[in-house]
């Protein structure tokens, strides 16, 4: 069962701090850090940031509890990130702008490696159903299927080929990417390949952040892109379990059950919900409970 990621922060292979942040000195409550070489990074700054990067990695100790995964910019850095003293200690790499034509280009690089791999789906092949079930085949190729951590969803890009940007004032699911979310879970998901939700950009939109995160979370997202460190606490509370949840989940678990029970004022059905009951324990188990989840202010962070 694949583990909810909560809040991965994007953070730019050229930060200043980057070494502090892998290590764990600044920020020591995200758990999920993803070292970015694309889009954050200009064409005229790649050489600083590989280099910076390199010096990370050779830096970067193994007892921090975060998961550290570079997103590269096409199999060139992969090839030239694999090759830096210290890339083993990486969790794995977020792959860029993915499609059934262009994995197997980065998949050779690391397959004998153990690294992890987050494919991005943000190019045009996402509104093609056909094309999203090529992918789901390649990505079910033995010895690849495994390595598949999660896909992430490349929300700004998908927009943009649309020539569009999310609006202030209205969760991405009231764009047209709305219903290209809804059917990328449904290509995936049934057959065990997690999802996680696009960016949310607007930093002074607290309330609507919560919106958006709710809504990831009832489309079955297992994180969300963080872009600045105030919006981790804002995510990952979400992620938290009511007690409610989590008393059903032990009772559908509970093997003494009937197969179907009321509880919480609601038909429970062991069969059917035992894949939701297993996933919330386990949430419970990364993210802690929460009685009551209301709006609360971000914490203090630093750009990214």
């Amino acid at each position: 069962m694949a583990k909810s990621l909560g809040a991965s922060l994007y953070v730019p292979a050229n930060h200043k701090n980057l070494t502090a942040i892998a290590n764990g000195d600044r920020l020591p409550h995200a758990r999920s850090l993803i070292f970015c070489t694309e889009d954050s990074i200009a064409d005229r700054e790649l050489s600083w940031s590989l280099f910076n990067l390199s010096v990370v990695l050779a830096n970067m100790r193994l007892d921090v509890a975060a998961d550290r995964f570079v997103r590269v910019r096409n199999p060139e850095v992969l090839a030239r990130v694999l090759a830096m003293p210290g890339a083993e200690k990486l969790t794995g790499f977020v792959l860029p702008k993915i499609t059934r034509h262009n994995f197997d280009s980065y998949y050779k690089l690391v397959r004998h490696t153990e690294h992890v791999l987050m494919p991005t789906l943000e190019t045009a092949e996402a509104f093609d159903d056909g094309e999203m079930q090529g992918l789901r085949a390649a990505l079910e190729a033995p010895g690849v299927r495994h390595r598949i951590l999660a896909l992430r969803i490349g929300g700004n890009d998908l927009l943009a080929l649309l020539g569009l940007r999310r609006p202030r004032g209205m969760t991405l699911y009231r764009t047209p990417l709305g219903p290209v979310i809804s059917r990328l879970v449904t290509t995936f998901r049934p057959y065990g390949f997690m999802l996680t939700a696009p960016v949310f950009e607007y930093l002074d939109l607290p309330e609507l952040l919560d919106q958006e995160v709710i809504e990831d979370l009832a489309h079955g997202m297992v994180g969300k892109t963080a872009i600045h460190p105030t919006q981790i606490a804002a995510i990952e509370q979400h992620f938290k379990v009511t007690p409610q949840d989590l008393a059903v989940a032990r009772a559908i678990l509970d093997a003494s059950s009937p197969a179907v029970f009321r509880m919480d004022d609601a038909m429970q059905e062991v069969a059917t919900h035992r894949a939701w009951a297993e996933r919330t324990l386990e949430q419970s188990r990364l993210f802690g409970s929460r009685a009551e989840l209301g709006h609360k202010p971000f914490l203090e962070g630093e750009p990214s």
